[in-house]
C-alpha cells in the first residue's frame, strides 16, 4: 500500500474537531452567558458527544499503526495535555484527564504493550473489544461514585470530583485498541480502492492540524464568549 497519508481519514478527524469544537461552544455559552442547558446537558448531545469522541478515539488508534514512533507521539501529546490542564485550572474549569490526556495516555501504553494486542487478530477482535468496553463501564459504573479518589485517572471517582473534559483509561482504552486493530487492516490494504484515494475538500487539512486546532480553538471561543457577554451586558 501507498505511503502516502489517507485524505478519508485525516477528514474524518477533521470532521470530529469541528464537532467538538462546537460543542465546546455550547458548553462556554451555557456556562458563562446562561444559554439553554439543553444546548450542552440534553441526553441526545451528551450521547452525541461519546459517539464523536469514540469516533476521534478510534481515529487516533487508526493512526497509531502509522506512527513512527507511538512513545514520542504520545510524550508530545502529555505535554501538550498538562499545559491545557495549567491553563484550565486557572479559569476555574480544571481539565484533570481529558481528551488528550486519554490520547497521550494511549499512545504511550500501546507502544510499550503492541506486541501482546497485535495477538488479537481476525475479526474476532472487533468482539472482544467491543465487550471489553462494555464490561469495563458496567464495572465502573457499579464502583461508582464510591470510587478512590486518586484513581480517577482509570475510571473510578469520588463525588466530589470533577473535571470539564473527562475521559479516564477505562473504558475507552479498548476503543483505541480497536482501532488499531483496524488500522493494520487499512495499513494492509484491505479496504476498498476509493477508500485510498478519495479527496474531501478542507476536512482533512482540520483533521492534520488536529492537535494544532484543539489547543488554540478553546481560548478563542472563551475570548469571543466574553466579548459578547460584555457587549450584551449579559
Amino acid at each position: 500500500m501507498s505511503s502516502r497519508r489517507i485524505e478519508l481519514l485525516d477528514a474524518a478527524r477533521g470532521f470530529c474537531i469541528i464537532l467538538m469544537i462546537l460543542h465546546h461552544t455550547a458548553f462556554d455559552l451555557v456556562n458563562l452567558m446562561n444559554a439553554p442547558r439543553w444546548l450542552f446537558y440534553s441526553p441526545v448531545i451528551v450521547t452525541l458527544q461519546y459517539i464523536f469522541a469514540g469516533t476521534f478515539i478510534l481515529i487516533s488508534g487508526v493512526s497509531s499503526r502509522f506512527s513512527r514512533s507511538n512513545l514520542r507521539r504520545g510524550a508530545k501529546v502529555i505535554a501538550a495535555a498538562l499545559v491545557i490542564t495549567l491553563v484550565t485550572w486557572f479559569i476555574g474549569y480544571p481539565v484533570k484527564f481529558g481528551i488528550l490526556h486519554f490520547l497521550g495516555f494511549s499512545m504511550v501504553f500501546y507502544g510499550l504493550s503492541s506486541r501482546f494486542w497485535d495477538r488479537i487478530t481476525g475479526y474476532k477482535a472487533p468482539f472482544i473489544y467491543l465487550s471489553l468496553t462494555a464490561l469495563s463501564a458496567l464495572v465502573l459504573n457499579m464502583l461508582n461514585p464510591a470510587g478512590v479518589g486518586w484513581l480517577w485517572f482509570l475510571g473510578l471517582y469520588t463525588p466530589d470530583f470533577y473535571s470539564a473534559d473527562y475521559f479516564p483509561v477505562f473504558p475507552w482504552i479498548f476503543v483505541f485498541l480497536l482501532g488499531t486493530w483496524l488500522g493494520k487492516l487499512i495499513k494492509d490494504g484491505r479496504m476498498p480502492p476509493w477508500f485510498y484515494t478519495v479527496k474531501p475538500r478542507a476536512l482533512p487539512w482540520i483533521g492534520r492540524k488536529s492537535l494544532l486546532i484543539y489547543m488554540v480553538h478553546q481560548p478563542v471561543i472563551l475570548a469571543a464568549v466574553m466579548f459578547l457577554k460584555r457587549i450584551l451586558h449579559i
